[in-house]
């Protein structure tokens, strides 16, 4: 009898010390691991994977640290900077644009790894399915080979009798082929007959320029590839010096000076990837999560790109518009 007082005692005595001890251990800081070939540094896509981070209350240093890797343009980092996010063991690899996650795939089959802005997930191997994606992959779908055609068709709505177009594509993109091919359907189901001009790297911009205008193009479609978006800018800049009505798949482009732009948005689909983040921290496996596609596609239109080019929008074609750049 004494014997189990003692016992008793001496348990209750050491609760108070184990509890203590228990709260004193330091709960594990998730580490993110974010692959990009943007340029080093913040970007409007970055920052909105933040806010979503933000959104669902993690706090960059307290409860959550991610480690940025931006290839700064350059595709071939792509796969040792991959290889370093693995070599750090981060819980998650987040990767934004095709390219990033084709790196990422090739690194790792065990680390789970959320797209931002795949075109073409399952055409390119990322996953089996959209609904059961069956691997490591899961995320986002941003559905750009589908809208192709309906590129083409504005373009066509907004330049009376336009019979030829230039292409500018990346062929070492991954979803880039099917994207050219859907392209392609709706170009002869139109009557446009189309330039196709690669653009691989920053460094191949001037040549595919100049390759646009000694072809006639009166016109020019970008098709989806990080390095578009990248130099969305540079390119802006062109087709006004040229006078030559452009689309894109991203809003960056009528924002950087372009004509316009038809898809999902971009920014929207990164903040939603902490999403994706924050159920895989919480123990759902991506082989299970089904893959987002987008339900909302914006059409923007820079008004005073288009009078820099003396192109009239017409009526029909502005109403339709879910943002105008005056």
């Amino acid at each position: 009898m004494i014997r189990r007082i003692v016992v008793y005692l001496l348990a209750t005595a050491l609760l108070p010390i184990i509890s203590l001890t228990e709260a004193q251990q330091p709960k594990k800081v998730a580490r993110i691991g974010f692959l990009s070939l943007r340029p080093s540094g913040p970007n409007r896509n970055r920052e909105a994977f933040r806010q979503g981070l933000r959104d669902l209350g993690y706090v960059e240093g307290q409860n959550i640290v991610v480690e940025y890797q931006q290839a700064g343009d350059k595709a071939d980092r792509l796969p040792a900077l991959a290889a370093d996010l693995v070599g750090r063991q981060v819980d998650v690899i987040v990767a934004g644009g095709s390219q990033a996650v084709r790196a990422a795939q090739q690194a790792t089959k065990s680390i789970p790894i959320v797209m931002t802005s795949s075109s073409d997930p399952v055409g390119t191997g990322f996953v089996a399915s959209l609904a059961r994606p069956g691997g490591n992959i899961t995320g986002l779908s941003l559905l750009s080979p589908d809208l192709s055609g309906k590129r083409l068709e504005l373009l066509k709505e907004i330049v009376a009798g336009v019979s030829r177009v230039a292409v500018l594509w990346n062929p070492d993109d991954p979803p880039a082929a099917l994207s050219l091919k859907e392209t392609q359907a709706a170009a002869r189901a139109l009557g446009i007959k189309l330039q196709s001009v690669e653009v691989r790297g920053s460094n191949d911009f001037d040549s595919a320029f100049t390759s646009t205008i000694k072809g006639h193009a009166e016109a020019v479609i970008i098709l989806t590839a990080p390095i578009m978006n990248i130099h969305a800018g540079r390119i802006a800049e062109f087709a006004v010096k040229s006078r030559l009505p452009a689309i894109s798949y991203a809003d960056e482009f009528p924002d950087a000076g372009g004509l316009m732009s038809y898809g999902a948005n971009l920014s929207d689909s990164y903040r939603r990837a902490a999403t994706y983040v924050d159920k895989i921290l919480k123990g759902a496996k991506p082989a299970n999560l089904p893959v987002e596609q987008p339900t909302k596609f914006e059409f923007v239109i820079n008004l005073k790109t288009a009078k820099q080019i003396d192109l009239a929008i017409p009526q029909s074609v502005l109403y339709r518009a879910d943002r105008v750049i005056k």
